[in-house]
């Protein structure tokens, strides 16, 4: 974004870099648990350590900014907050690129030489087996930008980073982005004024010998606890690597783990077909992988796509099973076939080859089904091969259909209609609300006309598959009456068992390893954590259905690094694992480190990393241990377990929804593994976010759409950029940072504190006495409305939403309190105002919110204040309000129309003069066939709990009532507009009168509406005043106008007194004026005068000579009468004179008013 200047960004980040220091200087982030308090009032948020390869980016800022905010909104509760940081090393990725810069100077020289890329042909096979960096982009790259993001090479992708050729040589030991990155990313969260305590911050790796002990004392309880295995374990595999692929070492598929399929066997019966005639006296089986073995008992077919190439490939046991090359791959690695990753194919078969054969398939009620053509399969999931059961699947009953009633669809792939005709769907499930057959059910009501409909069908998946499998009961004798969810593992444990079935494993989505190896899943030996049995029955239900994969997780690997396996030096232990309960080292890494973040420096209590033994670090972490054999004095350990004790456990964990399926699950598992008799250390809550788009797109360095945190401050000031992460969004759908909001931000926040300073200096002139008029009951109102709302905002971690009502909509209300009060805001209206706006705001942008708490003359920093309390809100009052906005928005569309020249074929049509007068009509009732259509609803909707018929039934009823006959063409408009205002604004638009006085609220506001619509005068009358036609067209809520110019006589109002910058103006004087209506209408035209309640109109004694006199100064009423308010005017448009009428006596007031400002 090009900006014209910088100054209103220099000013924020010149208050932000003075608030840093301020913080820092008070240790305001310092946290200590709290010895004297009785109850333990605080709040432990963590976010999951970043990886340190590299400077922190916007996607990290984004996650961490939920953990900041609730930080600050918790300590605004009065709440004790711990937010630390740590900051991760372990694991392959940084001793992959020292290790691959160390290669590149081997190969290339120093500063290396790359070749061409002509040349780097010929030299690929050097660097076949090489680490090379993850670009997930797929954006054309520019020359610079292929450096920068997409370039095989470790050295530039350094040089990238700004660094030297000088600087990026000690970078080829991996030591050494351990002392350079930390640091890095430290002053770059400093810069964002987050609220951590950085006495607790560490890296991991056995460099820090304290974080080290603290792994290797978890593995040794784990391992004692038997959690920790040696076995076989279904794991994501690179068959051309060699090894297992764990996430980072994937070019794509990050955090794509195994999906179970049980694999339905259907065997060929005899006769084959032609095709597989070879193979007669062998036993046959098309194998289908589905999610849904619960459901086999209502199959009808088997679909097949007649183009798709299949195998024929021969099993260990001698079984000859086909499915997708693909596919075959993937059994071949677990233990399918004799030879592990051989796939012994006995022949290619093109799927039509194998249409109309007929099949034995296990548990459905038909005894022989038969193969069908579906066009839509795909060969990237599954087998290629697919089960049919039309009771439950939208597909299936699609399918089927089509094939049943196109004739000439069957003829073109050799189907016989015994085939299709007799095979009918069968009831094996009942859903709540969808009956027996839910499939045709929903493709009925959809009006899903075939297999083609892709979006109908998918919503038709979308209404059953989740009911059905949580809400579902089946019908079938064996397991009648049982839910879906709990009969799915028996009845696929049933059929393995009896060699119908076999379970299958393939990736979620597919994983490609950064040797550009399609991965498969294989059965792998390893050290896994066994976690199966820490959690009671039901629990453990609710987590198999997307977290089976992870019972057994393979908790080590050899290269990278890490700490060591206590009792096998050779394997490492892996990034996952030892990062799950770290959030209890934060409590006492104070204490050990003293912030020094590798560890090695003194520790604060003089403790020593060889002095932390297992006995130690249970009597820490387990109330239950005794006190060890230590030579660490009592009272330090004690401090120790205190500091745990308060802190423990973890209040809210912030991540991404890429970690659900793995660390953060694990992280829930680890905790209940190692406190299984003390659920008051588990977790309390995990939120979890989607990833960060920038401005719209992926966030990628190849295509230049990137930011580093340290750029986006640089570029939007902190705050500014804080605003546009709470404006990004708070879903699990990835959400958006516009850098146009993030500039916005800016102008915003200066506007804001340079209003406060603005009625700071200029507080004198803010009214004063009692705040009871019409809008400054509204005001303080919407603000009581705003803090209940932001807080219930904040509290539920939606930051958008408490940005929209704690600044966007707290600021509209103030907005629309400075233009409706016409007689002025008042002061202490508007100072509770800038307060209550500080605190709403302070845990999003603190630094500016500190800075204008500042300007209040608070004398304690912001961050020890509290919460502010709403005071009593009414609702009714806020909605009579949003109803004088409405009614003028109204009023000036209507004005518009008014003032449109009337349409003529002969052009040159004169527009009406500008109207100088209006009447509003209110009605107390609705018309009499509103009044019936009203009622008839609210009858149903009271009847209903709270829901209405469909329209047929309710217009056949208004049809039958004798008195709407007439109106029938206008009820039903009507009762839409009911129906559609009922969602938004609930049952009260079903009342038949209003909740308010319409015509007293318009009355209190008339001058605000006279003067935005620069009328000289506005009534308000009730319609049962008006004809028939107004009566109609008005009802609550919905007023009718009418514009009407009057003439007038000009006068001349002058002000006689000096040098007050009010000068004479010319206004019309009308028929029936009041003193209060010239005064309105002479402070429309002059704008300086600002309070109406202290002009005095005067007229002269003299009309004629009074004018004529020059005026005495401190004498300016001399010769002149007041204009009381009793008074009023009549003007002859003949003579074009003015009378003015008081107690009964009529007098000429010439061509000259005075006004005077008291």
């Amino acid at each position: 974004l090009e900006r014209k200047g910088t100054a209103k960004l220099d000013f924020l980040r010149k208050i932000e870099e003075e608030i840093q220091q301020k913080w820092e200087k008070e240790k305001t982030f310092d946290s200590l648990e709290k010895m004297k308090r009785p109850l333990k009032n605080k709040y432990f948020v963590t976010f999951p350590y970043p990886y340190m390869n590299g400077r922190l980016h916007l996607g990290h800022t984004f996650c961490l900014s939920k953990c900041e905010f609730a930080v600050g909104f918790q300590r605004l509760k009065g709440k004790q907050c711990l937010f630390p940081f740590g900051l991760h090393c372990t694991g392959m990725p940084i001793k992959a690129c020292a290790d691959k810069l160390k290669r590149e100077m081997e190969v290339y020289g120093n500063p290396p030489q790359f070749p061409d890329e002509e040349e780097e042909e010929e030299e690929k096979p050097k660097f076949a087996d090489e680490f090379v960096i993850k670009d997930k982009s797929k954006g054309k790259k520019s020359k610079a930008m292929a450096k920068a993001g997409g370039s095989k090479f470790q050295w530039d992708i350094m040089k990238s980073l700004g660094l030297s050729d000088q600087e990026i040589v000690p970078f080829a030991d991996a030591e050494h982005w351990l002392e350079y990155f930390p640091p890095l990313a430290v002053s770059d969260l400093k810069m964002m004024g987050v609220k951590v305590d950085w006495r607790r911050s560490f890296i991991t790796t056995d460099v820090n010998p304290f974080y080290d002990s603290f792994v290797r004392w978890q593995f040794v309880t784990l391992k004692e606890r038997k959690k920790i295995k040696f076995g076989k374990r279904y794991t994501i595999y690179s068959p051309k690597d060699g090894q297992p692929c764990m996430d980072h070492d994937r070019q794509s598929g990050e955090g794509v783990g195994p999906q179970e399929y049980t694999l339905i066997k259907m065997k060929v019966v005899q006769p084959y077909p032609a095709k597989l005639s070879t193979l007669t006296g062998r036993n046959i089986f098309l194998v289908a992988a589905t999610l849904r073995p619960e459901t086999m008992f209502g199959q009808t077919n088997c679909w097949v796509h007649p183009d798709i190439k299949y195998v024929a490939f021969e099993l260990a046991s001698g079984e000859v099973f086909i499915s997708t090359r693909r596919s075959a791959r993937n059994m071949s690695y677990q233990g399918f076939t004799k030879e592990n990753g051989k796939v012994p194919v006995i022949m290619d078969v093109l799927g039509k080859d194998i249409l109309g054969c007929a099949l034995s398939a296990p548990l459905t009620s038909y005894q022989t089904i038969y193969a069908l053509p579906m066009l839509t399969i795909k060969e990237d999931k599954g087998t290629g091969i697919v089960t049919s059961v039309p009771s439950d699947a939208p597909d299936d009953i699609a399918a089927l259909r089509d094939i049943k009633k196109k004739q000439a669809l069957r003829e073109k792939y050799g189907i016989e209609d015994k085939m299709v005709l007799p095979f009918e769907p069968v009831p094996i499930i009942d859903i709540p609300g969808y009956g027996n057959m839910s499939a045709p059910l929903v493709c009925d009501e959809l009006k899903i006309q075939s297999q083609n409909d892709r979006e109908k069908l998918a919503e038709a998946k979308e209404k059953v598959y989740l009911k059905g499998f949580y809400e579902g009961i089946m019908l079938v004798d064996a397991y009648k009456g049982q839910r879906v969810q709990d009969v799915k593992k028996p009845i696929q444990k049933m059929m393995v068992e009896k060699g119908q079935a076999l379970i299958y494993m393939e990736p979620e989505k597919q994983v490609m390893s950064r040797s550009a190896d399609e991965c498969v899943v294989a059965l792998f030996w390893k050290s896994t954590l066994n976690i199966g049995s820490l959690f009671c029955d039901e629990t453990r239900k609710n987590f198999e259905a997307t977290l089976d994969w992870l019972q057994e997780h393979a908790c080590s690997r050899t290269y990278g690094l890490g700490t060591r396996l206590p009792w096998d030096q050779q394997w490492l232990i892996e990034s996952l694992s030892d990062s799950t309960i770290y959030m209890a080292y934060y409590t006492v890494a104070h204490f050990l480190q003293g912030g020094v973040l590798n560890g090695q420096g003194p520790s604060p209590l003089g403790i020593k990393p060889e002095q932390m033994t297992r006995e130690v670090w249970d009597f820490i972490f387990f109330k239950s241990s005794p006190f060890p054999k230590t030579d660490i004095p009592k009272e330090h350990l004690q401090r120790l377990r205190r500091e745990f004790e308060y802190w423990y456990p973890v209040d809210a964990r912030v991540s991404g929804k890429d970690l659900v399926p793995n660390h953060l699950s694990y992280y829930l598992y680890n905790h209940v593994a190692m406190w299984p008799g003390d659920s008051g250390k588990w977790p309390q809550a995990v939120r979890a976010n989607g990833h960060l788009l920038l401005n719209s797109e992926k966030m990628s360095k190849s295509t230049g759409n990137f930011l580093t945190l340290r750029e986006a401050i640089s570029k939007f000031s902190a705050d500014g950029m804080r605003m546009a992460l709470a404006d990004a969004g708070d879903t699990v759908e990835d959400a958006n940072f516009v850098e146009a909001m993030a500039d916005a931000g800016i102008l915003r926040l200066y506007t804001w504190v340079e209003w406060g300073k603005e009625m700071i200096a200029n507080q004198n002139s803010l009214r004063t006495g009692p705040a009871n008029t019409f809008n400054d009951r509204v005001f303080a109102s919407e603000m009581n409305a705003g803090i209940v709302k932001t807080e219930l905002h904040y509290e539920r971690m939606m930051y958008k939403e408490a940005l929209k009502s704690g600044f966007f909509e707290f600021q509209a209300a103030k907005d629309k309190y400075r233009e409706l009060a016409i007689e002025g805001m008042h002061r202490d209206l508007v100072f509770q105002f800038i307060e209550k706006q500080t605190l709403l705001l302070a845990p999003i942008c603190p630094h500016l919110c500190e800075y204008t708490w500042g300007l209040l003359g608070k004398t304690d920093s912001l961050m020890k204040a509290l919460w502010p309390v709403a005071g009593p809100v009414d609702e009714v009052l806020i909605r009579s309000s949003q109803y004088v906005m409405e009614t003028a928005h109204d009023l000036r569309i209507r004005l518009k129309a008014y003032l449109a020249p009337p349409k003529s074929k002969k052009g040159d049509v004169k527009p009406p003069p500008k109207p100088s007068h209006c009447t509003i009509y209110v009605a107390k009732t609705y018309p009499s066939w509103q009044h019936s259509a009203l009622s008839l609803l609210g009858k149903h909707f009271k009847n209903n709990k709270g829901s209405l018929p469909d329209n047929k039934v309710i217009a056949m009823e208004l049809g039958a009532l004798p008195e709407l006959k007439k109106y029938m063409k206008r009820v039903m408009p009507f009762v839409a507009m009911i129906k559609e205002n009922l969602e938004k604004n609930g049952s009260r638009v079903l009342d038949l009168e209003l909740e308010f006085d319409e015509r007293a609220v318009l009355q209190e506001n008339i001058v605000y509406l006279t003067n935005s619509l620069e009328l000289d005068q506005i009534d308000v009358l009730f319609a049962s005043e008006a004809d028939d036609k107004i009566k109609e067209d008005c009802c609550p809520g919905k007023p009718f106008s009418v514009f009407r110019s009057e003439p007038g006589v000009a006068v001349s109002l002058v002000n006689p007194q000096p040098s007050n910058g009010l000068f004479t103006t010319i206004i019309d004087i009308r028929q029936g004026d009041s003193a209060a209506s010239i005064v309105r209408r002479l402070s429309k035209v002059n704008r300086f005068i600002k309070d109406l309640s202290k002009v005095k109109l005067m007229r002269f004694e003299d009309p004629v000579l009074g004018p004529r006199r020059v005026p005495i100064l401190g004498r300016e009423e001399q010769g002149k009468v007041t204009v009381t308010d009793k008074s009023s005017f009549s003007i002859s448009l003949a003579d074009r004179k003015v009378f003015m009428t008081d107690n009964g006596l009529s007098v000429d007031v010439g061509d000259t008013l005075v006004y005077l400002i008291q």
